[in-house]
This record gives C-alpha cells, sequence and structure tokens, in this order.
C-alpha cells in the first residue's frame, strides 16, 4: 500500500469541466479501489469501479453512520454531507425506510404526473425571463439554479418570497471548506422553516405542513430538521445536472440539432447528460456523498475495515469502459444506459423521479426554442465548484 503521506489529497484538481481530473483517470487505470486523503485530512477508501460501487450499493455494508460519529473520518467541513457522520448507527435502516414513505407522500410517479404540468409553466417562465435578459446571459443564476429551488419550495409548502433566502443558505450549507459558514447557514435554515411550520405559514398541501399534522404529529423542530434537509438535497444536486447537461449539449451541436429534430430523444438525452455529466459532480466536492463500512469489507483485493470511510465514485463508474462503450461521448440516442449517478438498490436516491421530471421538461422546451444558443465564453474559461461539496459549474454564459 503506498505510505500514507504519499496519498492522493482531494479534491483532484479538474482542469476540463467535461472531462475526469488527470488524477482520478490514473487511479481508476490502475484499479477500482484507492487510499486517499481527504479535504479535512483523514485517509479513505475511494472505489472507482463500476461493479464494485453497483455491488456495495446493492448490499448492507455500507453506512450513513458511524458507531463513533466523534473519531470518524470526514470528507469536507459541510455540516449535512461530507462532515459528520449521522449518529442514528442502530436506527439506521429503520430511519431509512421511514424517510422514503414520508417522500413518497410528495413524490410518487402518480404525483409527479400531476406536478408536470406547473414544472412546464415554471420553465416557461424561466424560459421567457431568460429571452429577455441582456446577453450573454448566465443560464446557471436565470434557470439552472431558480427551477429545481421553485419545485422544492412547492413540494415542501415554502413560500416562493422566501427564494431567493433559501437559495443563499443552501450556497452555504454546501462549504466544503468553512465549517462555520455550512453550519450557520443550516442553522439559519432550519430556524427559518421552523418559524414558517410553527407559524402556519407553510403552505397547507405542502410537506412540511403534512408532517405536522396526523398522522405524522412531528414536532416543528424536526420537522425542520427534515425540510432543510430536502431543500438542500431537493435542489442543490439538480443545479449541478442542469448545468453540466446544458454544457454538454452546447459542445455537442450534433446532439443539439438530434434533440431538436426528434423530440422524443429527451429522456435518453437526459440520462445521458447524468452519466457524462457526473464526473464534474463527484470531483468538485470530494467524490460523492461519505458512507462507513458496517463491517470488514474483501474488495478487488483489498481489506476495508469497518467503520473505515468508503467514497464510492460513480463520476468515474459511469466512465467505466467495461460497461460503456465510447464512455466520453455524450451520446443523447445512447439507449442502454445504466448509469450510477442516482446510485442503486437500497441507495437508490429517492428524488431521482424529481429530478428526471425537472431535466426532462426544461430540455424539451430549452432546445426548439433557443435552437441557436452557444456558450458565449471559451470552454476552458469556465469553472467549477472546488469549494462546494456538490461541485457544479460556477458559471454557464450563454448566448444566441
Amino acid at each position: 500500500m503506498t505510505e500514507s503521506a504519499e496519498l492522493p489529497p482531494m479534491p483532484f484538481e479538474q482542469p476540463h469541466p467535461l472531462r475526469p481530473a488527470p488524477v482520478l483517470r490514473a487511479l481508476q487505470d490502475r484499479g477500482p479501489v484507492h487510499r486517499v486523503r481527504t479535504r479535512m485530512g483523514d485517509e479513505a477508501w475511494l472505489v472507482t469501479g463500476y461493479d464494485e460501487i453497483r455491488s456495495l450499493y446493492g448490499g448492507e455494508l455500507l453506512g450513513r453512520s458511524h458507531p463513533r460519529p466523534d473519531r470518524a473520518a470526514r470528507l469536507t467541513a459541510s455540516a449535512l454531507f461530507g462532515g459528520r457522520p449521522r449518529e442514528n448507527y442502530a436506527t439506521e435502516d429503520a430511519d431509512r425506510a421511514w424517510f422514503r414513505d414520508v417522500l413518497h407522500t410528495i413524490m410518487s410517479p402518480a404525483q409527479l404526473r400531476e406536478l408536470r404540468p406547473w414544472v412546464d409553466a415554471l420553465v416557461t417562465t424561466l424560459l421567457d425571463q431568460l429571452a429577455a435578459a441582456n446577453r450573454p446571459a448566465d443560464l446557471i443564476d436565470l434557470v439552472a439554479v431558480p427551477l429545481p429551488t421553485l419545485v422544492i419550495c412547492k413540494l415542501l409548502g415554502v413560500p416562493q418570497a422566501d427564494l431567493a433566502r433559501c437559495r443563499s443558505l443552501s450556497e452555504a450549507i454546501a462549504s466544503a471548506g468553512d465549517e462555520q459558514r455550512s453550519k450557520t447557514g443550516l442553522a439559519e435554515l432550519t430556524g427559518h422553516l421552523r418559524e414558517l411550520v410553527a407559524g402556519g405559514r407553510a403552505e397547507a398541501d405542502g410537506l412540511l405542513s403534512r408532517l405536522r399534522a396526523a398522522p405524522y404529529l412531528i414536532r416543528a423542530n424536526i420537522v425542520a430538521g427534515i425540510g432543510a434537509s430536502l431543500m438542500f438535497t431537493g435542489h442543490h444536486t439538480t443545479v449541478v445536472a442542469i448545468g453540466y447537461g446544458a454544457l454538454l449539449l452546447l459542445t455537442n451541436p450534433d446532439q443539439h440539432r438530434a434533440l431538436r429534430d426528434d423530440p422524443a430523444l429527451v429522456p435518453d438525452a437526459v440520462e445521458e447528460s447524468l452519466r457524462i455529466g457526473n464526473v464534474g459532480v463527484n470531483t468538485g466536492g470530494g467524490n460523492g456523498i461519505p458512507t462507513y463500512a458496517r463491517a470488514d469489507i474483501d474488495l478487488a483485493g483489498v481489506r476495508i475495515r469497518a467503520g473505515d470511510l468508503v467514497l464510492l465514485d460513480t463520476g468515474a463508474a459511469n466512465h467505466d469502459e467495461q460497461v460503456f462503450d465510447d464512455v466520453y461521448r455524450f451520446d443523447a440516442g445512447r439507449s442502454a444506459n445504466p448509469h450510477l449517478t442516482f446510485g442503486y438498490g437500497r441507495h437508490y436516491c429517492p428524488g431521482a423521479g424529481l429530478a428526471r421530471l425537472e431535466m426532462q421538461a426544461l430540455f424539451a422546451q430549452l432546445v426548439p426554442r433557443f435552437p441557436t444558443m452557444r456558450l458565449a465564453v471559451d470552454l476552458e474559461d469556465l469553472r467549477s465548484h472546488d469549494d462546494q461539496i456538490t461541485g457544479g459549474l460556477v458559471a454557464l454564459p450563454v448566448t444566441w
């Protein structure tokens, strides 16, 4: 094993927004499991192989909690993801099951179908504002951020007037290196949501109000904590995915034309952007959501000890040449696309359907409405967030 002092430090530098970091690519070429050093100076296992990640996601050997949270390795300084592990080690599986049941009350397939017309109308409004903006316009600021933020506000029952504040606090929570900023952002967002719930300002049909009413009858402070977590996860990662999806279309004009000529390709194009754009998501913030081994694991000839920090790099897995042909090509018609961006098995993201709905609604309108849209800067001038746990493009200047 490599000496501890020589472990590759994270996050890895990523010169190209749509290509893996050179260090990550070199590690992947050497094998599927590697010892690395996190931003916090702790040691961790980085898993890059598709088969290995899918196996771990589908099994019961990893969790978000740790039996000794005070001694656990940390990925980042974030107060939500990457910082201290969860402290529900004994009840994690039951808590996860309950949480998924709760989310099903607002994100079931039937409810998402009912939500689609509202999302379509919201997309139209945002694209109207984009069309009226001075050029070059920032697609991240004008579309990618407000779309998922407004959607999650509606689902939670948070008034739209609170959009700016929730957006600012979520950005603070995402801080990968400033623990105090992240903690303060989380505390303020939780406090704000608690005031909404306790003061009756939350919309009656939103999740926050539902959790306070029968059959849940959950205390306002717990409801606020759940709401803060969903507010962050429900919009931040989708903002990132929308940004990379748009960039992929703008840098692949043949695929942009294919979508314009055949709108039925939009769902497959979204899946492909989730696959290939995911490499930027993981590199920017650390490499996915941190997990901990719940028992000793033998993986690809490596022994991972119980309690070790394990990072599943789905971006690397989505570029595994043993699984995907021509891995760096953005192919809007790629129909066989078993990417791992949303995880797998018992660790599959319960918000995957919502993210897909938002991205499909956006690109179904964006492509035909702005057929001549193009980047307003050189590709090498784009910057990704290396200070946020989700990564993502800082800005995406476009013109048409």
